[in-house]
């Protein structure tokens, strides 16, 4: 998948369907990639950064993130995505190790680190989780504006690549 989307992790809905981004955030995220032309399954992967939903549906702590990652550092290797959106303050934090606020690593350039060569320098994008964006309509064109950001470095990485070789 070129793109891949990281969300803070699994809901009550999430967590019995074993699937992320199904209920009402995504919903809101299905609509957000179909603006830009995009669905999940064609070329469009979703994860969590952590993988059990968090007991009251609270934010997940910086162990369980932890004791998640290296199971999200292999989707990350398996997946070879060429760029990465995180959703929300959770995802970023475990992905890219930053503990500002969501506002102020919007916007910022981010690659990937990875834990080895594999995925090292893959493109990054923080924005909005869509939970958020349901109880927070006034930020909805931030979002869009982090998603066209997303859209131009994909298409600015794809045309740095070389043209395949004409076959014989």
């Amino acid at each position: 998948a070129d793109w891949l989307f990281i969300g803070e992790g699994p809901g009550a809905e999430e967590d019995a369907r074993g699937e992320p981004f199904v209920g009402p955030a995504g919903q809101l995220l299905d609509a957000m990639l179909a603006a830009i032309d995009l669905r999940r399954g064609k070329n469009v992967y979703i994860a969590n950064a952590v993988k059990c939903r968090p007991p009251g549906n609270r934010t997940p702590e910086a162990a369980e993130m932890a004791t998640c990652a290296p199971y999200l550092q292999r989707q990350i290797a398996l997946i070879r995505p060429r760029l990465i959106v995180l959703l929300g303050r959770a995802a970023a934090h475990s992905v890219l190790g930053e503990t500002g606020s969501l506002a102020s690593l919007r916007g910022k350039p981010f690659a990937y680190r990875g834990t080895d060569s594999a995925g090292a320098g893959i493109p990054v994008v923080v924005s909005y989780h869509p939970a958020y964006l349901l109880r927070t309509m006034s930020d909805k064109a931030k979002a869009w504006e982090d998603l066209c950001r997303a859209r131009a470095l994909l298409r600015a990485a794809k045309s740095d690549e070389p043209a395949e070789p004409p076959s014989l």
